[in-house]
């Protein structure tokens, strides 16, 4: 099953069980998945490449909105946000921890033979393509310096 097929499948199911936080974020996906098609042309489907990207934008957008709602003590359109992340989360693959994620990028900075801080572009770029949906990109970005620094 798709990741859109997924997420009609929970929308229905929330609809039918009235979760009213659940469903607007699962609105603003399918929402999101129905642009982005519009956007490829009529018959277009997305990869689950694409949908994960997706997925990860709105993530992180709902993340920073809720962080500036915050810092204006708007405690009810911060709640708002973040469970709408939480929520959303839910459709990205499992999370890596700190030792797999370093695991990870050691054997990409062997492979694309980077040696210094100089090779960070590089070391990046591969990073972000293979650990897609894996990791957020602020977690890679760091260790990458860390491992490289």
């Amino acid at each position: 099953m798709s990741l859109t097929d997924q997420i009609n499948e929970d929308l229905k199911a929330a609809m039918k069980a009235q979760a009213k936080e659940k469903l607007e974020a699962l609105r603003a996906v399918k929402a999101a998945f129905l642009l982005a098609k519009s956007e490829k042309g009529a018959t277009a489907t997305l990869t689950e490449d694409e949908e994960l990207k997706i997925i990860q934008k709105l993530i992180k957008q709902r993340r920073e909105s809720a962080e500036l709602y915050k810092s204006q003590n708007r405690e009810d359109l911060y709640k708002v946000e973040i469970n709408e992340a939480e929520v959303i989360s839910v459709y990205l693959p499992k999370q890596l921890d700190d030792a797999e994620l370093t695991s990870k990028l050691k054997e990409i900075i062997t492979k694309v033979g980077a040696s210094s801080a100089q090779n960070f572009g590089k070391v990046m770029g591969t990073a972000t393509k293979e650990l897609a949906g894996k990791a957020d990109g602020k977690r890679i970005a760091a260790k990458v310096k860390e491992l490289l620094g």
